[in-house]
């Protein structure tokens, strides 16, 4: 990320808004950091301050829908959405093969054998290209996958989720990496817990909590003995756990004394946990999600964390399935980061339920005031509601 100073009145479509000459608290930006959107954009912010400070290196990145399933016109269509298509496949590759290894490396610890970790690595590196290259594409894949075996696509999601967490803050590539890697391996101490406690879908014992928390140890144990490691994913693996106020595991440290990339990863962690469904839980929208973590904000997670997070991921993510005040189902396509309540939207189901002839794309922040009728998020819905794919319109 490299910081230039801009005069407010100078802001142009497509730079990202990082900082601005006073509090966040003292303008009516709900989080730090915004994209630009429209030239009127500037003028809007120039009312609140003087000026910002963009981050030279970002792209903005457009979010579209395929309208192949419904007649549209050929001029509706947007000419680079095969150029979207291809990121959302290339990330889909580089997850698949990363899975892949991480799948690789557990089945040779199970073993008792030695481990390549550099393999892991160079697996991962492409999936944090991807983010860099587009990074909603990323998350709405994380989000509209189908779950596999959660062991391995877990480490391999918190690696996607930390990375783009941690481009958002600023990390350089190096920390990505290690970060990336670090969450990747997370739970590479489940490798020396019995089978059947990994899928247990009642309660745990007393006893058989104290062995599923010890998994932190056991893994930085496993990895330093395999492969010749950095101290930072050893801290990541072993601290991913603990807690802001002292209440996480193993060790029970608090504050500053839990090292940065793991305070991310025990963020990230706690999200995908809660949005894929698992043998004891169900998946929750990540719209719960996010609620669970701001009540987790200076107890179990660092506030400026988690805000950030939800600044880079939105508060309705892109590819997120919702419900409006007309019974009408929807997907988001397409974030407004300053009215965060009013996403770009298609339409897919009519107030019956049922699959529209023609799909509508709203802009929900800027709808025609013609038509007589206006529309908002109700509720988000759990992909796969009301039969619902959609990776099927998400291109």
């Amino acid at each position: 990320m490299r910081l230039v100073k801009v005069p407010a009145l100078s802001l142009e479509p497509g730079m990202f808004v990082v900082e601005l000459d006073r509090p966040w608290l003292e303008t009516p930006f709900a989080l730090q950091g915004f994209v630009v959107r429209d030239p009127a954009d500037a003028h809007y912010v120039s009312r609140y301050v003087d000026h910002v400070y963009v981050d030279a290196e970002y792209k903005a990145q457009r979010r579209f829908v395929s309208l192949d399933s419904a007649p549209t016109h050929e001029d509706e269509v947007p000419r680079d959405r095969l150029e979207l298509k291809a990121d959302m496949a290339e990330a889909r590759v580089c997850f698949d093969n990363a899975g892949k290894a991480l799948d690789r490396v557990f089945d040779s610890l199970r073993a008792g054998r030695g481990t390549d970790i550099e393999s892991v690595q160079e697996s991962i590196n492409p999936l944090i290209d991807s983010v860099f290259k587009n990074q909603e594409a990323v998350g709405a894949l994380l989000r509209l996958k189908e779950s596999g075996d959660y062991r391995f696509e877990h480490g391999i999601s918190m690696a996607a989720w930390a990375s783009i967490l941690g481009r958002h803050i600023g990390l350089h590539k190096d920390e990505l990496e290690t970060l990336a890697l670090g969450c990747a391996m997370c739970d590479i101490g489940m490798t020396r817990l019995p089978a059947d406690l990994l899928y247990q879908e009642g309660a745990l014992t007393p006893d058989q909590r104290r062995i599923i928390r010890a998994h932190p140890v056991v893994g930085s144990e496993l990895v330093s003995e395999s492969a010749r490691i950095s101290f930072e994913v050893l801290a990541i693996i072993e601290n991913h756990h603990e807690r802001m106020d002292g209440s996480g595991y193993p060790r029970g440290v608090d504050g500053a004394a839990i090292p940065l990339l793991a305070r991310i990863a025990g963020l990230v962690d706690t999200y995908d946990a809660m949005i894929k469904p698992r043998p004891w839980a169900q998946a929750r929208t990540s719209h719960e999600a996010v609620l669970e973590l701001l009540d987790g904000k200076g107890t179990q997670f660092q506030d400026s964390l988690v805000e950030q997070f939800i600044q880079a991921i939105g508060l309705f993510p892109t590819g997120t399935l919702v419900e409006l005040n007309t019974h009408e189902v929807a997907i988001v396509t397409r974030q407004n980061d300053i009215r965060r309540l009013k996403p770009e939207i298609v339409v897919v189901l009519d107030s019956e339920k049922e699959r529209k002839d023609r799909l509508d794309i709203v802009d929900l922040a800027n709808q025609e005031r013609e038509t007589g009728m206006e529309r908002w998020i109700v509720r988000e819905l759990l992909p796969g509601s009301y039969d619902v794919n959609s990776e099927e319109y998400f291109i």
